[in-house]
């Protein structure tokens, strides 16, 4: 009989503070700079609470998967962000409970488990891959969502050419030098132009018995355009690129089917077709975090198909006032799943709440400002669309380059990325590519082990395979 191993009940009760004290969930980009925009507030005290000590860059998770950047660089600690904001502490913890109507949130990190309750609550838990209901997908083709995806996805690529160099089966090595990217979007895009200059450039004089660039690198999408929302023109001069440098495009092909030796695509046609492939990258679709059905349950809010809460036009959820949820995790027609969105919401939530606070006017609702969109295809080439402004080449390239520096959080990560870049681009060589067996495997150890696995594991416990049940892990 299959049973959950349970983690003790300890609970730490952490109360409001005197002032208007506003809890958000999430330090990404809507969550940290909703916390930072507080900076300075004598009348509200904020409480991050995240599952990771880290804020992730994450329009950069793919430089890290191929090698380019190391994670550090774009992960700085969220503690070490809001050092000097004395009115925001930092949480660690999974949330795994909010009850709108006694105003409290339950969370716990390993073995510890709190509740914080709140005058005010900004959700910003993000989301995750989307496999379209077949999550049985993420066994074989990770996503790249986080800092374990891209550690993972790091050992799965570079792993599979020291595999190839091993191999002595012509139809094994060739598996095993197919690179198959789900999801022509601008992650998809962007990781597939760098696989193909790893193989092309990085690894070309390292091997003995293979040439990496025999490497086949396919990009796959069932849509019918590269890189949708640029519009058919700076879509078609990527998929151009692509193509140019060796890249297969396939488009109108849907994934059916993943396993470990390779995938099955449908055809526009109605024909199937199958690709053998050892190393498989999932970059297409979102599912909005699971708190979002615990609103929805508690507010009779609306969800899309994402799972996004459909949220009223000051961010709020209906009836909770003093309930904001942003980011990826909320649903507002015409503001895209993307680093400004999310910025721009957190930073209207906090604009409301410091209102309401001080008695002043609200902003009301929310209004979005399209600061554009870009992407990098290889070295020295990327698109940008920006207002009526569309650039490719190396233009696109340098804007590409000055806005992501511009963008990250902290001097020191900027200047180590910047030598990073210099390394890479001047030159061929990467600096970050050490992998190791326990990244290339922990994902799926935990999921076997199941949720609330690890404080039983420090405690030094022995945990029989068959003695837990397997769920989504923390």
């Amino acid at each position: 009989m299959r049973v959950h191993v349970p983690f003790p009940a300890q609970e730490l009760i952490l109360s409001k503070t005197s002032r208007h004290h506003v809890v958000v969930i999430g330090s990404g980009f809507g969550g940290l700079f909703a916390t930072k925009a507080f900076a300075g507030d004598r009348d509200v005290a904020v409480s991050l609470i995240a599952k990771t000590g880290h804020h992730l860059f994450q329009p950069l998770l793919y430089q890290v998967a191929t090698g380019i950047l190391s994670e550090g660089e774009i992960a700085p600690p969220t503690r070490e962000i809001l050092r000097r904001q004395r009115n925001a502490r930092v949480l660690q913890g999974l949330v795994a409970d909010i009850d709108l109507e006694n105003k409290t949130v339950t969370a716990r990190f390993h073995d510890k488990q709190y509740v914080v309750s709140y005058d005010s609550l900004i959700v910003a838990a993000g989301a995750g891959q989307s496999y379209f209901g077949n999550d049985q997908f993420a066994t074989f083709a990770p996503g790249m969502k986080s800092i374990d995806d891209a550690l993972e996805l790091r050992s799965r690529i570079f792993g599979a050419f020291e595999l190839a160099e091993l191999e002595e089966d012509l139809e094994n090595r060739r598996r095993l030098l197919t690179f198959v990217v789900v999801g022509a979007g601008p992650t998809g895009v962007e990781m597939a132009g760098q696989i193909r200059e790893l193989a092309n450039t990085t690894l070309s004089n390292e091997f003995r018995r293979i040439d990496s660039r025999d490497a086949r690198v396919i990009l796959l999408d069932a849509a019918p355009v590269v890189l949708g929302a640029f519009g058919d023109r700076l879509g078609g001069k990527a998929k151009r690129e692509l193509e140019r440098m060796g890249v297969e495009v396939r488009l109108d092909a849907m994934v059916t089917d993943v396993d470990d030796t390779g995938l099955v695509v449908k055809l526009k046609d109605g024909t199937t077709q199958r690709i053998e492939s050892a190393c498989k990258v999932w970059a297409a679709g979102v599912q909005a975090n699971e708190l979002g059905a615990v609103i929805a349950n508690a507010t009779g809010a609306e969800l899309d198909r994402a799972g996004r809460v459909k949220v009223q036009p000051d961010l709020t959820v209906p009836g909770h006032p003093d309930v904001f949820v942003v980011g990826d995790l909320a649903f507002v027609d015409g503001v895209p799943g993307m680093a400004q969105g999310a910025i721009q919401g957190g930073e209207h939530a906090a604009a409301t709440i410091m209102a309401r606070v001080r008695g002043e006017e609200t902003p009301g609702a929310f209004r979005y400002q399209d600061k554009g969109s870009m992407a990098t295809i290889s070295k020295f080439k990327a698109i940008a669309s920006v207002g009526r402004l569309r650039l490719t080449g190396f233009p696109a390239w340098v804007l590409w380059l000055v806005v992501h520096l511009v963008a990250m959080v902290g001097f020191k990560a900027r200047l180590t990325t910047l030598l990073r870049w210099f390394i890479t681009f001047v030159g061929n060589g990467r600096s970050e590519r050490v992998t190791t067996n326990q990244q290339l495997i922990g994902r799926l150890a935990l999921k076997e082990l199941g949720q609330g696995i690890t404080g039983p594991l420090l405690r030094g416990a022995h945990i029989e395979p068959d003695s837990v049940t397997p769920r989504k892990y923390d």
